[in-house]
């Protein structure tokens, strides 16, 4: 059977779309807010060291290519089920759920305070949600022909409207106001966790291996591209904002984008941004569904979770993690959760996660590099451990930044070491009963790779079978 495999294109249309999403815009408006045009330093920053971690991963996808799970068979292979199952829970399943939310949530809320339809923003939400589900229900080529779409009138919208604001050719009035707000370098760092923010999800492309053609050379420049063309989104977009739009009214709006929007071409500007964010949540949304169903049939296959996500229907969806994601996030906007007050802290609570998760890749590069130093890789970071070792250090600098309010951090660590105990707990029953394996013991790698296979969970039971069996006979003989 011949699929048809996704080029470039879909790949930068697939992390684009899901690292730009209206909570980012959000998130840029904020920062631009506070240091002014002196944020594109922290973005700068960012990126780079979101780099670094995208070629570890690229990496590990070289030596173990087109796995379903992606980090959750690097993990395993090298720091063992334990590790895995709390960085793949944590930082993807928790993380994405309630991030996603947001976005669909953000999204009703544009829409409302732009037109005032009257109707509850869930409404818009929820309809949204089903139209992207049965979207990826229909498969691969339809979930690319939706993100290349929206993500490539993302990209040149926000381009287009950054640009307009450098060249003064919008139709609003122009501002003057002192550019750069920061006043040292500590500005810069203290702003790194939230520009960190503006960069997450990347990785998001590596699931798609299989469907992706020359894999192991696309999956590497993919991620970078991604990385690189939302940097200069986002600073062309700081840029054009400083000269039509304060930056303290930038700090207080909520819609910041949409504030922008306004001040350079008025109400035509507003719907452009409310097309913006369609694009944004769309994007993200299909990504993340596409891609954390994808991440629970390969943790599925490592029998890290119930072997029904690894079903996959006529199209080649994996239908139940669809089912599953989708329907976590209608039935958080549906109850209202999405429009919390407190979400953008539960955000960052579970963004700290998502870097942990990060760090343990960069580890996993060394871990592979001193186990197996000549097993082949048709890509490597180069420069030894300095590449690895550096992303280590910055994405825990980062954590360590999450937020500039020493309390609010101080929350947000306090409420992620209990969840990382709940999730320990978890894991620990998981791998001592359903595994039956030592927490912290890696898995060979061809191990992994055969768990890829569809005939490896069907021979697995029957071994099991046997061995149980084989182990009751010797019961039977020795007490005779």
């Amino acid at each position: 059977m011949n699929e048809k495999k996704l080029g470039m294109p879909s790949i930068i249309a697939t992390g684009v779309g899901l690292i730009v999403a209206t909570s980012c815009l959000l998130s840029l408006g904020q920062g631009a807010g506070a240091l002014g045009t002196g944020f594109a330093v922290s973005i700068i920053l960012a990126c780079f060291i979101n780099i670094l971690s995208a070629l570890c991963m690229a990496e590990l996808n070289a030596m173990m290519p087109n796995l379903t799970g992606g980090l959750a068979q690097y993990t395993l292979a090298g720091m063992g089920p334990f590790i895995t199952i709390v960085t793949m829970v944590g930082g993807y399943l928790l993380c994405q759920s309630v991030a996603g939310s947001v976005e669909c949530a953000m999204f009703g809320n544009t829409i409302n305070s732009v037109f005032h339809t009257g109707i509850p923003s869930s409404v818009f939400c929820i309809l949204l949600l089903v139209v992207l589900i049965a979207a990826n229900l229909m498969g691969v080529d339809m979930f690319a022909k939706i993100q290349d779409v929206v993500a490539y009138g993302l990209i040149l919208s926000l381009l287009v409207m950054g640009f307009m604001g450098i060249f003064g050719i919008g139709t609003g009035t122009q501002v003057q106001q002192q550019m750069n707000l920061a006043t040292s370098a500590s500005d810069y760092f203290s702003y790194l966790g939230l520009a960190f923010f503006l960069f997450i999800g990347c990785e998001f492309v590596i699931p798609l291996s299989p469907n992706v053609k020359n894999a192991r050379k696309s999956i590497p420049l993919g991620m970078v591209l991604c990385l690189v063309i939302v940097c200069v989104m986002q600073i062309v977009m700081i840029f054009g904002m400083g000269r039509y739009t304060l930056w303290g009214d930038l700090a207080a709006s909520s819609s910041p984008h949409v504030l922008y929007g306004t001040s350079l071409l008025g109400r035509a500007g507003a719907y452009w941004m409310v097309l913006v964010s369609i694009f944004a949540v769309v994007s993200t949304v299909n990504s993340c569904i596409n891609f954390l169903s994808n991440m629970c049939a390969g943790m599925a296959k490592l029998n890290l979770m119930p072997e029904s996500f690894t079903k996959q229907n006529k199209r080649g969806a994996h239908y139940p993690g669809i089912l599953m994601i989708g329907g976590i996030m209608i039935v958080v906007n549906a109850t209202g959760l999405s429009n919390s007050s407190s979400l953008s802290f539960m955000i960052l609570v579970a963004m700290v996660f998502w870097m942990v998760s990060y760090v343990m890749q960069d580890i996993n590069v060394l871990i592979f590099r001193r186990k197996f130093p000549k097993m082949p890789r048709t890509f490597k970071v180069p420069f030894g451990p300095l590449i690895p070792v550096v992303a280590i250090i910055g994405n825990v600098f980062m954590i360590f930044h999450i937020d500039g309010d020493p309390a609010v951090r101080a929350q947000i660590f306090r409420l992620d070491g209990i969840l990382f105990v709940v999730l320990a707990v978890y894991a620990a029953l998981w791998c001592k009963y359903r595994l039956k394996r030592p927490l912290f013991q890696p898995y060979e790698i061809k191990e992994v790779m055969a768990m890829e296979n569809e005939l490896y969970i069907p021979a697995h039971k029957r071994w099991e079978e046997k061995q149980k069996a084989a182990g009751k006979m010797a019961k039977t003989a020795s007490a005779r």
